[in-house]
């Protein structure tokens, strides 16, 4: 009954090997865990890493693009466009309250600004409408709290 016996990783007499998976199929993502950790290690932003973190990393990241690339996605759409571009990315971003306060200070090349027309600069409302009268500022103030 010799060589039947598989035996395994140190003495490997040719038994089946076991397919290779890399990091990203065993977490599920479509980031690169390996390369993710690469950098971090490379980058020496702290002296160990664990083996977690490029994982958690990985998916932060890769929940992010998927995030902002629905979102332009939508806003090519909106514009009757089969593409994204610059334009609809800085749009998916700026009109999301989330998205913009963390890339408040980024810059999109092409990207343009968002729409915007400061209310004075429109046109006044029609004469038909009964106007507002606007309160004059020397009436009394009795009930309001005076300024600090």
């Amino acid at each position: 009954m010799e060589g039947t016996k598989k035996v395994g990783k140190g003495g490997r007499k040719g038994g089946e090997r076991k397919k290779a998976m890399t990091k990203s199929v065993k977490a599920g993502l479509q980031f690169p865990v390996g390369r993710i950790a690469r950098f971090l290690k490379k980058g020496r932003y702290a002296q160990r890493v664990g083996s977690g973190a490029p994982v958690y990393l990985a998916a932060v990241l890769e929940y992010l693009a998927a995030e902002v690339l629905e979102l332009a996605g939508n806003a090519a759409k909106d514009n009757k466009k089969s593409r994204i571009v610059p334009r609809h990315l800085l749009l998916a971003i700026r009109n999301d309250q989330e998205l913009g306060k963390l890339l408040s200070g980024v810059t999109i090349a092409s990207g343009g600004v968002l729409p915007n027309i400061n209310p004075i600069l429109l046109p006044k409302k029609s004469a038909t409408e009964k106007p507002s009268t606007p309160k004059s500022p020397g009436k009394s103030t009795a009930g309001k709290s005076p300024k600090k």
